[in-house]
């Protein structure tokens, strides 16, 4: 509950638009205008149009005056997402801004004065644009009052299964379905899965085996996950290598229904050494092959 500029970091789909309009509502700006902007959508020449404004025939096809972000959300708040995207020229028009509390539109010729709350979203950390010049150091301490950093879904395991009964209410609703349960292995495979994408990565892997549901519970077949993503560096235990080398030769042919030439492949070794692997395995008590003639 301030005016205090507000910068969120984190990767794509971590939900850094949500957390923004979550400050919003809980500041003393809640009852006036939230407005976003994606600073990455526009073209440099249409951005600077869309944050200020522009007067009628202020360029050729400027038919109408225009009013920009900036005097919409005046009394409220302004979410300038992928800050980090905004070309040079353009952030020292904001930067006058911030320091001004005023705007000209372009073909004006009087400042209009505004009161907006500035939140931005980056997916880059600013700190090393700036050490490239690639981001203004004065205005990137304008806009870091407050900082908050929201870490990746991989990094925050406790969040899947909350959010996974979440979007399960979601898409029910939505689709008039009645998903209501995730089997232990489904539950399995989404905590092990490395969401490169995030929570956005994950509301689709839920919406996608609610529509594909058809008993009430999710199985990890219907998530669509594939394995070689799932397999997190970060849950697999530090076990001998050659141990390692016998799990992934069993999976390939278990994934490959036996098929030697096939396992090969995927393994990215020759039917040969693949013979001399299980030959040596045969050697040891517990391995049974039974790709023999394959």
């Amino acid at each position: 509950p301030s005016h205090a500029s507000v910068l969120i970091q984190g990767e794509s789909g971590t939900g850094k638009e949500l957390l923004a309009r979550h400050i919003h509502l809980h500041s003393g700006r809640q009852k006036k205008a939230f407005v976003a902007i994606n600073c990455a959508a526009l073209p440099a020449n249409l951005l600077e149009s869309e944050l200020f404004g522009y007067e009628k025939g202020a360029f050729t096809g400027a038919m109408t005056k225009r009013t920009g972000k900036f005097e919409l959300a005046s009394g409220g708040t302004l979410l300038l997402d992928e800050i980090s995207e905004i070309p040079i020229h353009l952030q020292a028009k904001l930067l006058r801004v911030l320091q001004e509390n005023e705007i000209d539109r372009i073909g004006g010729n009087k400042p209009i004065p505004i009161d907006v709350r500035i939140l931005a979203t980056t997916n880059a950390y600013l700190e090393s644009a700036v050490e490239k010049k690639e981001f203004r150091q004065d205005l990137y301490y304008r806009l870091n009052v407050i900082t908050l950093d929201l870490p990746p879904l991989r990094k925050r395991q406790d969040d899947i299964i909350p959010l996974t009964r979440f979007f399960l209410r979601k898409y029910n609703n939505l689709n008039g379905t009645n998903v209501q349960n995730l089997n232990p292995d489904a539950k399995k495979l989404l905590l092990q899965h490395r969401w490169e994408g995030n929570v956005r990565e994950l509301e689709n892997a839920i919406q996608r085996a609610v529509l594909l549901c058809a008993n009430g519970t999710i199985t990890p077949d219907l998530l669509l996950l594939s394995r070689k993503a799932s397999s997190s560096i970060e849950n697999i235990p530090t076990i001998p290598l050659k141990q390692m080398e016998r799990i992934m030769i069993d999976r390939a042919l278990e994934e490959t229904d036996g098929n030697r030439t096939r396992a090969a492949r995927v393994l990215g070794i020759s039917v040969r050494t693949l013979r001399n692997k299980l030959n040596e395995y045969k050697k040891s008590a517990g391995f049974h092959d039974t790709t023999e003639k394959r």
